[in-house]
This record gives C-alpha cells, structure tokens and sequence, in this order.
C-alpha cells in the first residue's frame, strides 16, 4: 500500500492508477541523454509520486492502472519518489481511457508557433 512506502526501501511492489502525469525533463548523465516525467499513482491508502524514465513516459497515461514490482522508494527534496530502479518493472494492469481529448483543430486565421504551444496531459 502507498501509505505503507518509507525512503530507501526496496523491492516494493504497488499496484494504482495514474492520477497525474507531468512534462517529459531530458538530461544527460555519462554522455547519454535520458528522459524523466513524474506522475502521481494512486491506491486506496494515499497517493505518491511516481519517477517514469525514459520509454515507460510512452507507455503510462492518466488513467491506467499500473504494477510496480521490485521498485524502490527514493527521496527527493523530502518527497517519496518511486520507481522502478534498476532491477524493477512497470507493467500495465489496464488501460484508463486517460485525459478528454479534444478533437478542435486551431483556427487556420491564428499562427500558432509549436515552440509555445503548452499541452498538458
């Protein structure tokens, strides 16, 4: 259970629903660029942040219902962070039919430059 979650423990396993997710970050560690979005998971005890990196960005949306096993509880700026560390897996439970999408194309009178269009998810 998420309340149940501590800094520094290990081979969690956690099962909840992506209530938020955020903006993809890049960064580059050892000469390697990486990806890194936090979202927020859900069960029926309390919400965490959840670390997503790289491809499991693609995979997660708002709404589904995910498995963590063997993860790790991290802490950042004393906030429980989790995540699947290095040995740990993010598996899909099922798939939540995830933010309302808009099906309105803009107006072809407005320019929109795509550097400063925001979407959040």
């Amino acid at each position: 259970m998420i309340k149940d979650l501590q800094a520094g423990q290990g081979k969690i396993e956690v099962i909840g629903t992506v209530i938020e997710k955020g903006e993809t970050r890049t960064f580059n560690k050892f000469g390697k660029e990486g990806r890194v979005a936090n979202a927020k998971l859900q069960d029926e005890s309390g919400i965490v942040t959840l670390s997503l990196w790289n491809e499991q960005i693609d995979q997660v949306n708002v709404g589904d219902k995910i498995k963590i096993t063997n993860g790790y509880v991290g802490e950042w700026q004393g906030e429980k962070q989790l995540s699947t560390g290095k040995f740990g897996q993010l598996e899909i439970v099922e798939k939540g039919t995830g933010a309302p999408k808009t099906s309105e194309k803009p107006d072809d009178s407005e320019e929109t430059n795509e550097e400063e269009v925001e979407v959040n998810y």
